[in-house]
């Protein structure tokens, strides 16, 4: 169910808030109902897919569904503060109003992935598009050979989703690997960076699809020991987070090259990009 105008947006409630990371820019992640029964009830997003958040106002921005359909009737959206309208939501607590519309964009075919090992390559807030793909794979576990996890950030307070990965680590039928850019007093996991985490593990291309989202020159590097490892470009999808506005196609802004992020995309396998220069400028 959608609204007939694509600019009108549903009203949602806070539910639920937690703080990912702390620091100067903060990531905070809102479980939100919409309000409207009928609307909640013929909601269908998809993994990969994303929605414009906002308050009355304030502005609007658009955000990855940080949750997989598979998890229940809400939405989760996991928020950096970094301008006007997040920092307007990062005031929000259980209780206050926003505003959603959407979803919009494509999505994961994790539909044509059944029965292939999925590796996910996530780097600092860029894990949250993954964490769909994740949870979708593991409620549908007997339709995919392998789930196989790399997530790094600067530091241990800059991951993203730790309690989570803590309980999948104990998971036998899991492969869970987390790193941070520089050694720190407890940390007893990996150290380096994700890119070079990736090589030392050297997962096969064999029957595998290859899943990466972060900070661009992350994505660059990745995208690079990929090929190294024999992955072909038709194996490898990522997410592409250029600024939207409309999120229908209509305003321009979020453009790479001939293609709009919020219309074609965010999701494109890298068949599609690598003859795009713009898509990770």
């Amino acid at each position: 169910m959608c609204n007939a105008n694509p600019y009108l947006p549903y009203t949602a409630t806070i539910e639920e808030t937690w703080f990912e990371t702390g620091g100067d820019r903060p990531i905070k992640t809102f479980r939100v109902t919409l309000d409207d029964p009928a609307a909640r009830e013929g909601w269908s997003h998809r993994p990969g897919q994303c929605a414009m958040v906002g308050l009355l106002g304030v502005g609007e921005s658009m955000f990855c569904i940080s949750c997989s359909p598979t998890e229940g009737n809400f939405l989760r959206f996991s928020v950096m503060r970094a301008g006007k309208v997040t920092g307007a939501l990062h005031q929000l607590e259980p209780g206050d109003k926003l505003t959603v519309r959407g979803p919009y964009g494509n999505s994961f075919p994790l539909g044509d992935w059944r029965g292939k090992k999925i590796l996910t390559v996530g780097g600092g807030i860029g894990q949250a598009p993954l964490r769909p793909v994740i949870e979708y794979v593991r409620a549908n576990r007997d339709d995919y050979a392998g789930l196989t996890m790399i997530y790094g950030a600067r530091t241990s307070n800059d991951l993203c989703f730790k309690g989570e990965f803590e309980a999948m680590s104990g998971c036998g039928d899991l492969s869970c690997h987390l790193t941070i850019d520089v050694a720190e007093e407890g940390w007893t996991r990996n150290v380096g960076f994700v890119p070079s985490m990736l090589m030392d593990l050297g997962p096969s291309p064999e029957n595998t699809i290859a899943v990466t989202c972060g900070p661009p020159i992350m994505i660059r590097f990745v995208l690079e020991n990929l090929k190294k490892l024999g992955f072909a470009d038709e194996q490898i999808y990522t997410t592409l987070e250029n600024r939207m506005k409309c999120g229908i196609g209509k305003c321009g802004r979020c453009n790479a090259g001939p293609l709009y992020v919020c219309k074609d995309g965010p999701v494109f396998s890298y068949a599609v990009l690598k003859n795009i220069p713009e898509a990770f400028a």
